[in-house]
């Protein structure tokens, strides 16, 4: 986990735009920790991953998680688990 802590920063949507249209952009609830989050996906800790997706806590980026970060010329942060992007907004990543 701590490679992943020191890999997690902030950016801007504008740059994860061909990501999100690849499909390849996951939205973590501010709820969860980023970090645990990219570790669990890392694992493929598939029974935590389907329960944090039930609950929407996890989630591939919407069309409206894109066009309110674009509108709104948000930063994100961001850790990369390829070929997945995760992203949180409002939230610091420990």
């Amino acid at each position: 986990m701590v490679k992943l802590n020191r890999e997690t920063s902030r950016i801007h949507w504008t740059e994860l735009q061909r990501f999100y249209a690849q499909g390849a952009v996951l939205v973590v609830a501010p709820e969860l920790d980023l970090v645990a989050t990219a570790a669990a996906v890392a694992n493929d800790d598939a029974a935590t991953i389907s329960a944090w997706m039930e609950t929407a806590q996890l989630q591939k980026a919407t069309e409206e998680f894109a066009v309110n970060c674009l509108a709104d010329n948000c930063e994100v942060w961001a850790v990369v688990v390829a070929p997945w992007i995760l992203v949180q907004k409002d939230r610091v990543a420990s």
